[in-house]
C-alpha cells in the first residue's frame, strides 16, 4: 500500500546524512517506513557543509531512495541545523517604565524584537530561548499583568556562522529540494531523549557525534546553555590509527576493543589486541590512547556547563550520539565530573516502531533524525511514483524541488518573534521577511513623506492668508465694500 500521509526528515552529520520517513499516530507514537544513510565525509567536516555541489548530489539520493521505498513522491522535508558554529549567547534587553505601567502583551514583544534585532559580527540569530523576566526587582517567567518601572528580558541567543547557515540553505536549493521547516538539532534531540523531571530539576545533555561534541544544559525546563565543541569518536579513530594502521581498521578496533575506562588492575600486560594477521598491538598502550583522547573530550565538554549550574543537575548527565556506545562512558563521565547519576539515552522517550535495521539497532545514533521527525506536522507526501520512471530520472531535482517552490513562499514570511521555539527560518523566507519589512518601511515613509508635504502646504496657505500683503488686500477690499455700501444708502 503506498503511503499518503508522512514526515520526511534529513539530518546532515559529519559522517552521515540520514533521511528518514515516518508516519505520526494519533497515541503520539511514530511508525518508520522509511531509513536511507550516505556518507557524508567527504563534504561535511564537524557538522559544517564544505562542498554544496556534493552535498547538493548527495540530498538528492537520499529523497530518490526514499521515494523508490515509499513509491511516492516527497514535496518537502524537515531538516535538523547544528554543527560546530552553533553556540548560545546570553543577552539582556531592558526597558524602564513610568510609574503604575502594567506590564502588557506589546511590551514583552518589543523587548523581543530587539533581543532579535541584534548584530552579531558574522554570525546569524537562528533561535532564541526565553531565560526569565526581570520585573523591577523580582524574576517571574510571564510577567504580563504586572506592575513596574523597570523591565528587563534575559534571552539566550542561538548563533550560527552566517557562511555555514548560507551554505546549509544553499545545498538544498542547489538539491532542489524544498524545505517545509528548519529546526534547532540539539532542541529536538532534547524534546526526543530527556524525560520532564530530567529538564525541570537541571541536566546536562551531552551529544557524542563523530566529528563534534553537543552540549546543552537545561534547567527548570528552559535551555540554559549550548555549545559545540569540535571533537568526537573519529578523534579516538585518528589516534589509534597512529599505530601505523588504515582509519577503516583503527575505526574497527575502536568498536571491538575500546573502552572509556579500564581499571588499572584490569589491564593484562600480556594481552595483545590484533590489528591484522601480521601485526599487534599492546593492550595497555591501546588503552592509554583511548582513554587519553577520551579524557579531553569529557573534559572539554563539561568545561562547558556554566559552573552555576555544577550543584544544580539534579537531572545528572544524560549521553546520546554514536559516542555513547563506548564500553564504560558512563563510568569515565562519572570520574571526570563527579556527578553520579549518569544514563545513556540510546532512544527517544516516545514510542518508535520499525523494523529497519537501523532502528531495531537503538544504539543511540537516530535518535536526532527521529526527534525532527517528532516536530514535523506538515504532510511532506506527493502523488504516486511512475513506476516507469527512468535511471536517468534518479539525479534530476525531487518533485519539491524548485518548480513547486519552498513551503515559505506558500505562507506569509514569519517574523524572529513569530517562530515556535526551537524553528529556524530559512534563508529564502528570511529574505522574503526582509523584502515585505523594505516594502512597509518605504510605504510607511511614502505615506508621512505625502503627510509632511501636506501640512507644509498647508502651513504655507495660512502663512500667505496671515502675511501683511493678504492683510492689506483684505483690508482695502473691506473698505472698498463699505464705501459701495454706503452709498447705496
Amino acid at each position: 500500500m503506498v503511503a499518503k500521509d508522512f514526515i520526511v526528515a534529513i539530518e546532515l552529520g559529519s559522517s552521515k546524512v540520514t533521511g528518514i520517513a515516518g508516519q505520526k499516530n494519533l497515541d503520539g507514537s511514530i511508525s518508520v517506513l522509511a531509513v536511507v544513510r550516505e556518507d557524508s565525509s567527504a563534504f561535511i567536516r564537524k557538522g559544517v557543509v564544505y562542498n554544496i555541489d556534493k552535498t547538493a548530489q548527495c540530498l538528492q539520493k537520499i529523497v530518490t531512495k526514499l521515494e523508490t521505498q515509499l513509491k511516492t513522491q516527497i514535496l518537502q522535508v524537515y531538516v535538523g541545523v547544528g554543527g560546530q558554529s552553533v553556540r548560545g549567547v546570553r543577552n539582556v534587553v531592558t526597558k524602564d517604565l513610568p510609574a503604575g505601567t502594567i506590564v502588557t502583551d506589546a511590551m514583552i514583544d518589543n523587548l523581543v524584537d530587539q533581543n532579535r534585532n541584534l548584530h552579531y559580527p558574522d554570525q546569524e540569530i537562528i533561535d532564541t530561548a526565553v531565560q526569565e523576566y526581570k520585573v523591577d526587582s523580582q524574576y517571574q517567567q510571564d510577567p504580563v499583568g504586572i506592575q513596574c518601572t523597570h523591565l528587563e528580558g534575559n534571552y539566550l541567543n542561538i548563533l550560527q556562522r552566517k557562511a555555514f547557515y548560507k551554505n546549509w540553505n544553499k545545498c538544498f536549493e542547489v538539491a532542489g529540494i524544498s524545505i517545509a521547516e528548519m529546526l534547532n538539532a540539539p532542541l529536538a534531540l532534547a524534546d526526543a531523549v530527556l524525560t520532564e523531571a530530567e529538564r525541570r530539576s537541571g541536566c546536562a545533555l551531552i551529544d557524542l557525534g563523530a566529528d563534534t561534541t553537543t552540549v546543552s544544559v537545561f534547567s527548570k525546563n528552559i535551555l540554559r546553555h549550548l555549545a559545540v565543541i569540535p571533537l568526537g569518536g573519529s578523534n579516538i579513530t585518528k589516534d589509534i590509527a597512529t599505530l601505523q594502521m588504515e582509519e577503516s581498521d583503527a575505526e574497527q578496533m575502536k568498536l571491538k576493543y575500546a573502552s572509556a575506562f579500564t581499571e588499572n588492575n584490569d589491564i593484562d600486560n600480556n594481552l595483545k589486541y590484533s590489528i591484522d594477521s601480521d601485526r599487534q598491538v599492546e593492550s595497555r598502550r591501546f588503552i592509554e590512547i583511548v582513554e587519553g583522547r577520551l579524557e579531553e573530550i569529557v573534559e572539554n565538554a563539561w568545561y562547558q556547563v556554566p559552573s552555576e549550574y555544577y550543584d544544580k543537575l539534579l537531572g545528572g548527565i544524560i549521553l546520546t550520539g554514536g559516542g555513547s556506545n563506548l564500553k564504560n562512558i558512563e563510568r569515565a563521565f562519572q570520574n571526570h565530573t563527579h556527578i553520579d547519576k549518569v544514563r545513556v539515552a540510546k532512544f527517544p522517550m516516545f514510542t518508535v516502531t520499525g523494523g529497519q535495521d537501523d532502528i531495531k539497532a537503538r544504539n543511540a545514533m537516530m535518535n536526532t533524525v527521529l526527534g525532527l521527525i517528532a516536530k514535523g506536522d506538515i504532510n511532506c507526501a506527493g502523488g504516486v511514483i511512475d513506476p516507469n520512471r527512468g535511471l536517468f530520472d534518479q539525479g534530476k531535482p525531487v518533485a519539491g524541488g524548485s518548480a513547486a517552490g519552498n513551503v515559505a513562499d506558500l505562507r506569509p514570511a514569519r517574523k524572529p518573534g513569530d517562530l515556535p521555539p526551537g524553528v529556524v527560518r530559512t534563508e529564502a523566507e528570511k529574505q522574503k521577511a526582509e523584502e515585505e519589512e523594505r516594502l512597509r518601511r518605504e510605504e510607511e515613509e511614502r505615506i508621512a513623506l505625502e503627510k509632511a508635504e501636506a501640512e507644509a502646504a498647508e502651513a504655507e496657505r495660512i502663512r500667505r492668508e496671515n502675511s501683511k500683503w493678504n492683510k492689506f488686500k483684505k483690508g482695502v477690499i473691506n473698505f472698498g465694500k463699505q464705501i459701495m455700501t454706503g452709498d447705496e444708502e
